[in-house]
């Protein structure tokens, strides 16, 4: 006999967690997060957990909220060894966007820490027996987690994201990857849609954080309607020079669809300006996100992909130890809406 589910949410992800839980039809495990005035904090389960399999949500990077993402990353870990003192009989922290992703090696700097292996470890010694994410950066990152205690689950969402592109009529006719590392994620997305393929070669300053030199496009792109597809969308350095090139190459109207919309510092700034450009030279610019991050004021040029219904669907798959895979590739061809 399977475990009971049971939801439960820290305060940042709470509308994620509302939103798979009304898709389940389960309620959310009443919790209090606690923050003291010395700048400490404490989550309590409010309600009896023994035995269930518990899922903990996280949002770690979540604009309209408090703090930073290291203090809700801490927070999370509160909420898992609270649900394991509590006698769960496991608990999967659901953290779409993995922090620390990108800094999963060391780029030929000695002299620094390899913070996705270091959240690995906190989350399996907090407790967690699984680790639920979104289109982590590197699935190597997987290999981080000692199988014994924890494991990795990455969802891909190609197959949905790529049929929802298509009902939003935003799938374009060719795809663009932003970097050469990107091409392999950009094919997936061509062979889906049955596009064309491009990609930038980027040069980047390591000698500064999230700064973009240049980008080379290598294929054709005039006259052409572009899908510019990538994981994270930062601070939109990459998407900034990438669309430079794909205008300067003689493409049509473009749309950037990532997984993970973090948009920090000037993000908002560079797109919104590639949106009056467009505006103002009569072409659509659109860019679409994922519900991994939510940005509920945001302008009418981005589009969100909601992924509730996926993560109810690969929680319950899971809870009966069924096929992921199958949840990834069933076929969603409406637009999801609240």
């Amino acid at each position: 006999m399977n475990a009971p589910i049971q939801l439960l949410s820290c305060a940042a992800a709470h509308p994620l967690a509302e939103g798979v839980a009304r898709r389940m039809g389960l309620p959310l495990v009443q919790v209090e997060e606690h923050w003291f005035a010395g700048g400490e904090g404490k989550l309590t389960i409010c309600e009896n957990v023994r035995g269930g399999d518990v899922y903990v949500f996280q949002s770690c990077v979540a604009p309209d909220a408090t703090g930073s993402v290291y203090d809700r990353f801490v927070m999370l870990l509160h909420a898992v060894e609270a649900a394991r003192l509590s006698g769960a009989s496991a608990v999967t922290a659901v953290l779409p966007y993995y922090p620390g992703a990108r800094q999963d090696k060391r780029k030929n700097r000695i002299r620094e820490g390899i913070s996705a292996g270091l959240f690995a470890r906190m989350l399996q010694t907090a407790g967690a027996t699984k680790v639920l994410t979104v289109e982590i950066h590197n699935e190597a990152i997987a290999g981080m987690f000692d199988p014994a205690y924890c494991h990795l689950e990455n969802i891909h969402i190609t197959h949905r994201f790529a049929n929802w592109l298509r009902s939003m009529k935003l799938c374009g006719d060719t795809v663009g990857a932003p970097d050469v590392g990107g091409l392999e994620r950009a094919r997936a997305y061509a062979e889906e849609l049955s596009a064309g393929l491009v990609a930038l070669s980027k040069v980047r300053d390591y000698s500064t954080i999230n700064r973009v030199l240049k980008s080379t496009l290598i294929g054709d792109v005039a006259g052409k309607e572009i899908l510019l597809v990538d994981d994270i969308v930062d601070t939109a350095g990459s998407v900034v020079a990438a669309v430079d090139e794909l205008k300067k190459g003689g493409a049509g109207d473009i749309t950037v669809a990532c997984a993970h919309p973090v948009f920090s510092g000037p993000a908002w700034d560079r797109l919104g300006g590639i949106a009056a450009q467009a505006e103002a030279e009569g072409w659509r610019f659109t860019v679409c996100g994922t519900s991994s991050i939510r940005h509920p004021d945001a302008p009418d040029w981005y589009q969100e992909f909601r992924i509730e219904k996926l993560l109810a669907q690969v929680i319950t798959k899971l809870n009966k130890r069924g096929s992921v895979t199958g949840v990834q590739q069933a076929d969603e061809p409406q637009p999801e809406s609240e």
